[in-house]
């Protein structure tokens, strides 16, 4: 059985906010610290359990239970020097899974050896989608354990009437059609199967590398 993991989020401004907002989106339960109350009474509203506290108190920690935790995330503004303790102090109590919010490549080089599991820095994720979807149009993510796999979107044209088994792009380009939505359907049918026919504005959804899907003219 695989468990849910248990979530805190540290720092409810705009990124750590979000980030719990989607996770309860998803059905997970999240614990929010801060320590404004501007911030705790606007999480409060949805969050699983909010508390006002100063997370670079390493007891204060202890009292909330982070311990407990599986994943903690750590987003406390432009503060080099409260995400640092905060982090080094969440690895001290244990908490398997540390991601922390950088603000730049030296304080995440910091983070990172202080035992940070995870460090983003927002602006260079969004700099990095947005170049993305300039440079290959379709593009839904790249892969996070290979850069250069990615997942893409195609619109079919040159390969209506044919059969998935047809086109053969396994074989062709090292492509795998992962899921297929029908012209005029709102929902995918996922792992679809060989003897399927594409028609023309067929939309599917593949995975391959950034090179052999730029070899693709569907």
């Amino acid at each position: 059985m695989i468990t849910k993991p248990q979530v805190c989020v540290i720092g409810l401004g705009k990124f750590g906010y979000k980030v719990g907002l989607n996770l309860l989106e998803q059905g997970h339960k999240v614990v929010g610290i801060d320590s404004h109350h501007e911030a705790v009474s606007r999480a409060q509203k949805l969050f699983t359990q909010v508390f006002e506290a100063d997370s670079a108190h390493k007891q204060a920690l202890e009292q909330i239970g982070v311990s407990d935790m599986t994943h903690v995330l750590v987003s406390v503004g432009d503060s080099i020097a409260a995400s640092t303790m905060i982090t080094m102090y969440l690895k001290e109590l244990g908490v398997p899974n540390v991601w922390v919010k950088a603000t730049n490549e030296d304080h995440a080089k910091l983070l990172t050896k202080i035992g940070a599991d995870q460090v983003i820095i927002p602006e260079h994720i969004a700099a990095k989608r947005l170049a993305d979807q300039i440079a290959i149009p379709g593009i839904i993510q790249r892969l996070t354990f290979d850069a250069d796999m990615i997942i893409r979107e195609l619109e079919i044209n040159k390969f209506a009437g044919k059969t998935i088994r047809e086109i053969d792009l396994t074989n062709r380009f090292g492509v795998q059609i992962i899921a297929v939505k029908k012209q005029g359907s709102r929902s995918y049918k996922y792992i679809p199967r060989a003897n399927d026919q594409l028609a023309e504005g067929d939309i599917v959804i593949v995975i391959g590398t950034v090179e052999s899907l730029s070899d693709i003219k569907p």
